[in-house]
């Protein structure tokens, strides 16, 4: 396996682990568990503060009973499949949704495939046939506002009623622990597409995270002692945040590195397709075609177009200093 960074800061760290606690299955059918299970479903997308008031119960609630905790999640997003024309941008890959997961310590993750025959299911045939009969069903765990089923048309309370005929528990998180939150996956992606990181990592709880492989780019920035990787994320649906400079860290080795990140079209040097540029600080390794991950910390600013590369250097040197009086201040 490949060498690849992973990202600390301020005592958040993701790594992959060698034997990974959490069981990943890509469709109910091939779920299997000789004990019961505690279960929650949704996108979840950015697994951020409010999607950890569930999370947090389901996985306490299932030590307690001695049963498997399960998330039950679906790709591609059913807005997708539901809404002709729908793009959504998604906060995570599942890859880095997995990850996420894994650190909370979730036993087993059910990514299933969503489309148009799934999603006209009844509620009684979802509940029977899949959370019951599949996944060996004792409790539920779900927010007071779920609907689901064909036409999304059941909630709650027709949950619980489901719950008395199939002999299954269902736990509600109510309106004012959700609402005390008050964070969504929407207001998470405004910030980002506003390039407000502060904003958007505090209703996180991490810094907000891009992954990708490292591919050869037209190596301008080693003409100006800026060397850059070149990060190619792989998944269209990934929201790339907005263009400009970032201020970022990533892990390599087990070591803590920083450096600064470029968003956009490259206009200086005539660019013609959007690009992700990372400069590292006090750092000089071949990464080519390895697998990274960069924490985005803070925005420096807009991109812009210079008229010469010697402009763009005396910006980058002062985006530099930036950068480190920023995170100077940080520790």
């Amino acid at each position: 396996m490949q060498s690849s960074f992973f990202f600390t800061h301020r005592n958040t760290k993701f790594v992959h682990l060698k034997s990974p606690r959490l069981k990943l299955f890509h469709s109910i059918q091939k779920f299997t568990s000789k004990k019961q299970t505690i279960v929650t479903l949704g996108t979840f997308d950015g697994v951020h503060l409010g999607h950890r008031k569930i999370i947090d119960r389901l996985v306490a609630t299932a030590k307690q009973e001695s049963c498997e905790s399960v998330i039950l999640t679906f790709f591609p997003h059913p807005r997708m499949v539901l809404q002709d024309g729908s793009s959504v941008k998604l906060l995570n890959t599942m890859d880095e949704k997995a990850q996420l997961l894994e650190q909370l310590e979730v036993d087993n993750l059910i990514i299933h495939p969503f489309d148009q025959e799934f999603s006209r299911l009844t509620a009684e045939e979802f509940v029977e046939e899949v959370l019951v009969k599949q996944l060996n069903l004792k409790k539920i765990i779900i927010g007071y506002d779920h609907r689901f089923g064909r036409n999304r048309t059941a909630n709650i309370d027709d949950l619980k009623e489901f719950g008395k005929q199939f002999n299954f528990e269902v736990e509600e998180i109510s309106a004012q622990e959700i609402d005390d939150v008050a964070v969504s996956s929407t207001k998470i992606r405004n910030a980002l597409e506003e390039g407000n990181i502060p904003l958007a990592n505090s209703y996180l709880s991490y810094p907000y995270f891009l992954t990708g492989l490292v591919t050869k780019g037209k190596s301008i920035g080693r003409t100006i002692d800026f060397p850059t990787a070149n990060l190619d994320l792989k998944d269209n649906h990934k929201l790339i945040p907005k263009k400009g400079v970032y201020i970022v860290s990533s892990t390599h080795k087990e070591a803590l590195v920083f450096g600064m990140m470029n968003i956009g079209y490259n206009p200086t040097v005539k660019g013609d397709k959007k690009t992700i540029e990372v400069h590292f600080f006090n750092f000089n390794e071949d990464l080519y075609n390895q697998k990274i991950q960069i924490a985005i910390l803070n925005r420096i600013r807009d991109e812009i177009k210079f008229d010469t590369l010697d402009q763009l250097k005396t910006q980058l040197e002062s985006d530099k200093k930036t950068a480190m009086a920023w995170l100077e201040i940080q520790d």
